[in-house]
C-alpha cells in the first residue's frame, strides 16, 4: 500500500514544508533522483566498482558528470570512494548501507519505468 501525501506529511521530520522551495528533502531529492545520480546508484547494487566500470556501466555520462555525481552522492553518505596507495591509482566505489538503502527504494521505480515505458513513449 501506498502512503497517500497526508500520511507522508504525517511522519517525524515531515510538515506541511514538503513541498515548499525552501524544504530541505528537495536538495535530497534532487540528488539522488538526478538522471545520473539514479544509474550510478543502480550500477553500484552490483558491487564494488572502479571508475572506468562505472563509466562503461553508465552509458553515455562524461568523465565530468560521473565526477560530479560520484562526489555528490559520497558527500550524501550514498557512495563510499577507497582510493588504494597504488601506482596506478586504484579507486573503487560502493554503495554505503544508507545507498544501499536508497538503491532498494529506486528499484520498484525503475522496474516500474521499464514496464510501462514501451506505452509511455507510443502516447508521446
Amino acid at each position: 500500500m501506498v502512503a497517500t501525501f497526508s500520511e507522508l506529511r504525517a511522519l517525524p521530520g515531515m510538515d506541511d514544508t514538503l513541498l515548499t522551495a525552501g524544504c530541505p528533502t528537495r536538495v535530497v531529492l534532487d540528488h539522488v533522483t538526478s538522471r545520473w545520480g539514479v544509474l550510478v546508484v543502480l550500477s553500484l547494487t552490483n558491487g564494488t566498482h572502479r571508475w572506468s566500470e562505472l563509466r562503461r556501466a553508465v552509458d553515455g555520462i562524461s568523465e565530468k558528470m560521473l565526477a560530479s555525481t560520484l562526489r555528490q552522492l559520497q558527500a550524501d553518505g550514498l557512495v563510499d570512494r577507497v582510493a588504494h596507495p597504488v601506482i596506478p591509482p586504484h579507486v573503487e566505489y560502493s554503495l554505503t548501507s544508507r545507498g544501499e538503502e536508497l538503491a532498494g527504494v529506486l528499484l520498484p521505480l525503475v522496474e516500474w519505468s521499464a514496464r510501462h515505458s514501451a506505452e509511455i513513449l507510443a502516447s508521446a
